[in-house]
């Protein structure tokens, strides 16, 4: 009972971003309180969890034990009963203005220090107020999925941002590449069908086809490296397998060419067909290529304070693998700062040195596609990679890209 009250909600402990804003906290009869501002509080809300525990990846699930003070040697026991402060990484100012950027509109952003491991901002939208939580009807369309951090737990068609991987394939088994010359006429023949794009984007070579996002160009890049050379690369990206966030496992991607015909294969290579990646692996492998080939492990917990502020858990950076070459990686970020001053616009994100790809995803279904945008900005003191999705948002560039 001193640490659920009557309604099962969890009675100890505070949950603060890491400027030690108030995000959530118990008073004195036990109840759950939250941030004082609505948009901070819907803005936040994945990442600190309802009352009713309904979001696992929120601090009060995914944490209780942190919050409560349970340990191995005296169990739940504590002197003053009040629980521990949990200092998340996230910056609620940072999740503020992500979430107004998204504006009503499906999705989720990420943004972390490559660097450190840390997680600065992490909204996952629809969302609600847990203050005053709404009554959530079966098929309500604006609540779809609305338990689900889809930056933590979503898989999405990843569409052109997956092109990265594909490059990076071709960098390191074609030797020819950036000799060679493709002419788009909007159509390309792979196998016994077609791989479109939007319009013809005629003559070009490698910087070219990124920057314009060829389809027919990638695709053929794809078939000629082979399924096993892709799957291979997918699985090396770090998009196929599940990371651990402060012991929360994001949900695994897809990449399977086992049953794909040539024109699958093809269009597998431009992030379609039956590819889906995590928004949050995706923004770990932008990392990546910033960092020489690999990066910090995401973490969302940045310590644990007892009453008499002691750090029970201090905050430990792990690195991932080898997800790309360190040669690739410095090419490949060229390339996409290349991206951002010939397509994106580079007025569009000033005093920021950024590299980035844009995704239009289609979803099928009569649906508008999903629009993602993904990189990250260079320099010793902007470590910084991100991940937009917006779902059915439409052109990546545009939609995502101005989030």
């Amino acid at each position: 009972r001193h640490l659920y009250n009557s309604a099962g909600q969890l009675s100890v402990g505070r949950v603060l971003d890491r400027d030690g804003d108030v995000l959530s906290w118990a008073d004195e009869d036990g109840s759950r309180r939250y941030y004082d501002g609505e948009t901070v509080r819907k803005a936040t809300l994945h990442a600190v969890g309802d009352a009713e525990g309904k979001i696992g990846t929120g601090a009060l699930v995914a944490f209780a034990d942190q919050l409560s003070g349970y340990n191995l040697i005296t169990g739940a026991y504590s002197l003053q009963g009040t629980g521990n402060d949990l200092y998340l990484t996230l910056d609620a100012r940072y999740n503020y203005i992500a979430y107004n950027a998204l504006n009503g509109r499906k999705g989720a952003v990420g943004v972390y220090n490559y660097k450190t491991g840390e997680i600065l901002c992490m909204v996952s939208t629809p969302t609600f107020d847990p203050a005053n939580p709404p009554v959530i009807e079966e098929g309500d369309e604006q609540y779809d999925g609305v338990y689900i951090n889809r930056f933590l737990s979503g898989t999405f068609v990843p569409g052109s941002v997956f092109k990265t991987v594909t490059l990076a394939a071709a960098i390191e088994n074609i030797p020819d590449l950036f000799e060679r010359t493709w002419t788009c006429t909007g159509s390309t023949q792979a196998g016994e069908g077609t791989v479109t794009c939007p319009y013809a984007h005629g003559e070009m070579d490698i910087y070219g086809a990124l920057a314009s996002s060829c389809n027919g160009v990638f695709a053929q890049l794809a078939v000629e490296l082979g399924p096993e050379e892709m799957t291979a690369y997918a699985e090396k990206a770090g998009l196929t397998s599940s990371y651990q966030v402060s012991g929360i496992s994001t949900a695994k991607g897809r990449f399977d060419l086992s049953d794909a015909t040539v024109n699958d294969q093809g269009w597998a290579g431009v992030g379609q067909y039956s590819d889906a990646v995590n928004p949050c692996a995706l923004m770990v492998y932008m990392g990546a290529i910033a960092n020489g080939g690999r990066a910090a492990g995401p973490q969302l917990v940045l310590r644990t304070e007892n009453s008499l502020g002691w750090n029970l858990s201090p905050y430990f950076k792990h690195n991932t693998g080898r997800l790309i070459e360190a040669d690739t990686a410095e090419l490949l970020a060229d390339m996409m700062a290349r991206n951002v001053t010939e397509n994106y616009g580079a007025s569009r994100f000033p005093n920021m040195d950024i590299c980035a790809k844009s995704g239009t995803a289609e979803v099928g279904g009569g649906k508008a596609p999903n629009a993602w945008f993904a990189g990250f900005l260079r320099g010793e003191d902007t470590p910084y990679a991100f991940v937009v999705l917006v779902e059915n948002g439409g052109s990546g560039a545009d939609a995502a890209g101005s989030v």
